[in-house]
């Protein structure tokens, strides 16, 4: 439960990290990607994206845990 919790808390921070470099560059939101207008529909909050988007987050933040495990980090939740 720990773990999934920073996972999900981990996607959240790399989302609004995403959207925060794309709004700096220009981009807004848009129904749908438009890379010619700067568009792109997960423009949101987290708390807003589809599922599969959320997804695509999750795995990520799970990949680089792995790799700092694989790595010998050790993740401690306090």
């Amino acid at each position: 439960a720990a773990l999934s919790q920073l996972i999900e808390r981990l996607a959240e921070k790399v989302h609004d990290a995403w959207a925060a470099q794309r709004l700096a560059d220009g981009w807004t939101f848009g129904p749908n990607r438009d890379d010619n207008t700067k568009k792109h529909p997960c423009l949101v909050p987290y708390a807003a994206l589809p599922e599969a988007e959320k997804a695509y987050d999750r795995l990520s933040v799970s990949q680089v845990l792995a790799g700092a495990i694989a790595l010998g980090c050790e993740i401690k939740m306090p």
